[in-house]
């Protein structure tokens, strides 16, 4: 997901500069002319491309036109620079997908479990873990075109290869898509960290008072307080270029979720049995099961999918061997290891609590005995949050002020940068419509959190959202266009059956999340 955003705004940062010199159009129109056999030409007509998704210009118009105009476009433009030398391989690969995988989602799968029962809980696990290994499979041979492993074209990001092979109007709804997700991912992290803020606080509480005591909190304050940080936080540029973010987001969701687990096994010696049953919670009526179900699906889908990430981790793998190639055996496992450790975390978990088990797992340890473990555990997933909110919304801040410039690229507003020195600070940079764009963003995601605190449904509705359409629907449509697959083959007729059970199956969930937040609002 950062990487997406990272290279649109390169290209994007490429076409403002262009712009100084001649309209954007012609920019556009000077670099599908130049198609040939020079040297980082793929580089380019993915930039057109994506520069095309932020003004509202259809490149492959353009590129008609280019074709067919006799007049010479003057040379505005220098010869690209080389690409980067990929050093990648398979490990490096498959610590990007577990990095960007596993996080605060697994908190839930006990829960989901729980509802699903020790049959259904696990078979739900594998099964849509191998959705999104199949899916994996499909992107990664869309990564050269023409061909899977000769094509001199890449896609350095999702949007890239979605605009190449589906069109304009495609690459925009997938992008709106996107920006949705991170959006909603925004106001996922606010929720979770006001629950574990809440939930070390009645650690606390209950440690000095004893597991009678009454411990209540708000989460209303705790929300306010993060998002506080991340108004703040947000007015640093580029901050989701930083790469040691990343490492210590990986190391802080492996350290939680591995304390969940093990103290759910503690849990479980303790009692001296395992908690659970074949069919799950009971409940009043098969009704409520139901949506019980479809948001325990749902909940599982969100902690899966990485299609959106997929094609930046395979812009970084050497070749030889193909990148395709490499590409599939760090998917196969990545998400062997990400399989395991959810069904590990999801059993334990269930297995530890049975019918109480909770929404997240360690709001079930608030009055354990290694509270400090607890404790530290839950600090972990809030300096995880904090910079995960940065890097998932540093690519929208960045789209959305680069249609900004582009349509006002007079107002002083806008593009204005204003330098600050304060009293025993570094000097830093203003613009007023980042700093108000970006706090409105934060408050509106803070307000948003306030109004739906409810972890579980919450994370039903993105995994609902992003699952069919960036993990099954885009990835299928993408690699029938590229291996110009025929209409009613047997090929087709099972790709066409796996999108349409994807999209029963998204709905499924959407409704049943979406029944469960009108539910909990109205109760």
């Amino acid at each position: 997901m950062k990487g997406a955003g990272e290279r649109s705004s390169v290209a994007v940062r490429f076409a403002v500069t262009a712009r100084s010199c001649v309209d954007v159009e012609q920019v556009l129109l000077f670099m599908v002319k130049r198609r040939g056999p020079i040297p980082g030409i793929g580089k380019m007509e993915n930039e057109a491309h994506s520069i095309s998704s932020y003004i509202g210009i259809d490149v492959n118009e353009k590129m008609g036109e280019a074709l067919e105009s006799s007049e010479n476009i003057p040379l505005l433009l220098t010869e690209p620079p080389s690409p980067l030398k990929r050093t990648g391989t398979v490990w490096t690969a498959v610590a990007h997908i577990v990095t960007g995988v596993i996080g605060s989602g697994v908190l839930s799968l006990p829960w989901s479990t729980a509802q699903l029962g020790w049959l259904a809980g696990p078979f739900s696990i594998i099964l849509i873990a191998s959705i999104t290994l199949f899916s994996s499979f499909l992107l990664c041979n869309t990564y050269r075109h023409p061909h899977p492993e000769l094509g001199p074209n890449r896609s350095a990001s999702y949007l890239d290869v979605v605009h190449l092979h589906l069109g304009i109007s495609n690459g925009r709804l997938s992008g709106l898509l996107v920006n949705i997700s991170l959006y909603g991912f925004a106001i996922a992290f606010v929720i979770t960290t006001a629950i574990s803020l809440r939930t070390i606080q009645n650690s606390f509480c209950y440690h000095n008072g004893g597991s009678e005591a009454t411990c209540e909190s708000v989460d209303a304050y705790y929300m306010l307080l993060f998002g506080a940080i991340q108004i703040v936080l947000s007015q640093i540029p580029n901050f989701h270029n930083i790469e040691w973010l990343s490492v210590v987001a990986a190391i802080m969701s492996f350290t939680y979720s591995f304390i969940g687990m093990g103290l759910s096994i503690a849990q479980i010696i303790e009692k001296g049995h395992a908690e659970g049953s074949i069919g799950g919670i009971s409940t009043s009526s098969g009704t409520e099961k139901l949506w019980l179900v479809s948001q325990a699906l749902g909940d599982i889908s969100f902690s899966f999918p990485f299609s959106t990430i997929i094609m930046e981790i395979q812009d970084t793998l050497k070749a030889p061997p193909p990148e395709n190639q490499t590409m599939k055996k760090a998917s196969v496992i990545a998400v062997t290891v990400t399989t395991f450790m959810y069904l590990s975390c999801g059993g334990a978990g269930y297995a530890a609590f049975g019918d109480n088990t909770p929404g997240n797992l360690l709001t079930g340890f608030e009055s354990s005995k290694s509270f400090w473990l607890v404790n530290f555990a839950n600090v972990c997933i809030v300096v995880h949050l904090v910079g995960s909110y940065q890097v998932y919304c540093q690519p929208l801040f960045a789209t959305v002020e680069t249609w900004f410039r582009f349509n006002f690229p007079d107002s002083e507003f806008v593009n204005h940068t204003y330098v600050l020195k304060l009293p025993l600070l570094p000097a830093f940079e203003l613009n007023f419509l980042s700093l108000s764009f970006r706090t409105a963003y934060v408050a509106s995601t803070t307000v948003i959190a306030m109004v739906f605190p409810y972890f579980n449904q919450i994370l039903g509705v993105l995994g609902s959202i992003i699952f069919w359409p960036l993990t099954i629907y885009f990835p299928v449509e993408i690699y029938l266009s590229q291996s110009s697959t025929v209409a009613w083959t047997t090929k087709w007729v099972l790709l066409r059956t796996f999108s349409i059970f994807g999209f029963v199956f998204g709905l499924f969930t959407l409704t049943g999340c979406i029944k469960g937040i009108v539910t909990q609002k109205i109760g």
